[in-house]
């Protein structure tokens, strides 16, 4: 681990100061990403920030949406009452990422800010774009069993590692960012970055900024949700593939369909195809297929990851026949 300058802080303004003084400046929360990248040494900052002391510790039910503070641990967010009420997809995706001590640890901001597992990315004797720019990609000839066949490209198909993510892309979510320049909101379809020639820019994020708070759009609020994760083994393992669905049920037709996959894209992968088709439509497991067939057309499997095409069309088909099995 290389030598860097710790501050820390307890205030919005405190931060941007702080970050400001170094151009190789990281923010540090719950660490429970961070710290194992600093001491892999995939991370060499200059200054740590530890900003886990910001007052944005809560969950609130107010007007539009409910506020999710950005230092809210998941475990907070997974029982909190109002959330596993209007957004169970939410608190089930949280349930599904990893250990209870993590969660304990693991901050709001900090788990959509989680780089990916890719194990060229932390293996600094391979090239790994994302790591180290203009490097090269050893995912795309090597072992890529784990990695995405939605949204790569030939710089990187490292998948994103977020279940949170995932569910929050499936229910309209909005980040809340805040920096220098005040306060903006970003729907999280234009939060994460796709990787195209630049992978090592992973979200819309400006240099000192940072997650405030996630905001749940109570127009996306869904009773009718839920969260299917399919991994190599039940307990703390990243997704092979997931899906978070959720609909309403009206006059025996499901309206404001939406579907986000994981464990198959690069970025959390909304899946507009499947919603139009399911959109209006009486649930049945012919339309199901029809829908999983449409999403999955764009995929481009490399050679150990191909299994994940049936994979992924057979996780979001479960999901869908759960979700119309649903009183």
């Amino acid at each position: 681990m290389n030598d860097f300058a710790y501050t820390a802080v307890d205030s919005l303004a405190g931060a941007v100061e702080a970050y400001s003084r170094s151009p190789g400046s990281m923010y540090l929360a719950g660490g429970t990403t961070m710290v194992d990248l600093l001491r892999e040494g995939v991370f060499a900052p200059e200054a740590v920030v530890d900003i886990s002391a910001l007052p944005w510790r809560e969950v609130r039910v107010d007007g539009e949406f409910t506020r999710i503070g950005a230092m809210v641990s998941n475990s907070e967010v997974a029982w909190n009452p109002a959330i596993k009420k209007m957004f169970p997809v939410v608190a089930e995706a949280i349930l599904a990422g990893a250990s209870g001590q993590i969660r304990n640890m693991a901050s709001t901001g900090g788990n959509l800010l989680q780089r990916t597992r890719c194990p060229y990315y932390r293996d600094l004797t391979a090239p790994c774009n994302r790591r180290a720019p203009g490097s090269g990609c050893a995912a795309l000839a090597g072992i890529n069993r784990s990695h995405a066949i939605l949204g790569g490209s030939e710089a990187c198909i490292a998948t994103h590692p977020s279940d949170f993510a995932v569910a929050l892309t499936a229910v309209d979510a909005r980040v809340r960012v805040a920096g220098s320049a005040g306060e903006r909101d970003i729907p999280i379809t234009d939060f994460y970055r796709q990787p195209g020639r630049t992978p090592e820019q992973e979200t819309v994020l400006q240099p000192g900024e940072l997650i405030a708070a996630v905001l749940l759009p109570h127009a996306s609020a869904h009773g009718r949700s839920l969260y299917l994760k399919v991994r190599d083994r039940k307990s703390y393992e990243f997704a092979l593939a997931s899906a978070a669905v959720a609909a309403e049920l009206n006059d025996g037709r499901w309206h404001r369909v939406r579907i986000a996959l994981g464990g198959v894209g690069t970025v959390p992968w909304r899946s507009r195809a499947a919603e139009q088709l399911l959109e209006g439509e009486r649930p049945r497991g012919e339309l199901f297929a029809a829908a999983a067939n449409a999403e999955l057309a764009a995929a481009r499997p490399r050679r150990h990851n191909a299994f994940k095409v049936p994979l992924a069309k057979r996780t979001l088909v479960a999901a869908l026949e759960r979700l119309a099995d649903m009183s």
